[in-house]
């Protein structure tokens, strides 16, 4: 189903959505990567929900991964660099070590110091600078993110100022997605990784912007889940509003929409499930 902005698919469960998603979105890298041999700047979110789409795109051939520069859409500021539960443990584990992308390619939150201010300030003017360069060559800038339960992209929450022209910025999480972050590790089979209540989980962050999200040359969003199907239904039915960060993909003109039918479950216009 295509409106002006983005097209929106639906399967019948994750494990498809994810697949198909990781094949659009490798189909695009072979295009650039090995057929035109230009770069990519793309990044990823790190949650449960992006399971299956990074467990399918690590199994895809013919990407030339020398070419790709990835970077990730959030961090924790409170916890120590190599915590189970930094997005940059998410992203080596389920990513990062099972494909053949250079070291030096990969480029993380946490590997800058200073404070959160300070930390925003120099991952956004890297982004920022690296994607120019790469527009310059031909290459392009892909955007790979999810949606939480309160509608949050990336880490912009409703409370966070939307309109800002920086790419990087510090936050402060809010409580509902504090509780999502206690639900999505509270059954972790690594028992580090687990909180044992919501006041152990993080409060700040360093988050890409919605500025930074909505400069992508693509995006892919990939939200399952029953427990999505209000966010998802408050972006795709209501208004745009910066109350809720996700109807604003809504503005972007070249956005994938991927869906289960938890996810989908309370869309009033539901195209037809794949």
């Amino acid at each position: 189903m295509k409106n002006s902005s983005f097209e929106i698919k639906i399967f019948v469960d994750s494990k498809e959505m994810g697949k198909a998603a990781a094949k659009d979105v490798a189909a695009l890298l072979r295009e650039y990567t090995a057929k035109r041999k230009k770069r990519v700047v793309i990044n990823f979110a790190a949650a449960p929900s992006q399971d299956f789409f990074l467990a399918q795109l690590c199994r895809e051939k013919g990407i030339a991964w020398n070419k790709v520069t990835a970077v990730h859409l959030d961090e924790y500021v409170d916890l120590k660099r190599g915590h189970p539960n930094t997005f940059e443990s998410y992203l080596r584990e389920h990513l990062f070590s099972k494909i053949n992308i250079p070291a030096e390619n990969v480029h993380y939150i946490k590997a800058l110091k200073g404070s959160a201010k300070q930390i925003a300030a120099g991952y956004g003017r890297f982004i920022k600078s690296t994607v120019g360069g790469v527009r310059k060559s031909g290459g392009i800038y892909i955007a790979c993110i999810g949606i939480g339960v309160n509608g949050h992209i990336a880490f912009n929450e409703p409370h966070v100022n939307k309109r800002t022209p920086e790419w990087v910025i510090p936050v402060k999480i809010d409580s509902v997605s504090v509780r999502q972050q206690y639900n999505d590790y509270k059954n972790n089979p690594n028992p580090a990784a687990r909180y044992e209540n919501l006041e152990e989980v993080p409060r700040n962050a360093v988050t890409v912007s919605c500025a930074g999200i909505l400069n992508a040359d693509r995006i892919f969003c990939i939200v399952p889940g029953k427990h999505k199907a209000d966010a998802v239904k408050a972006m795709w039915d209501g208004p745009v509003t910066d109350k809720l960060p996700a109807s604003l993909l809504r503005m972007h003109p070249d956005m994938t929409l991927y869906l289960d039918k938890g996810s989908a479950g309370k869309l009033d216009r539901v195209p037809l499930v794949k």
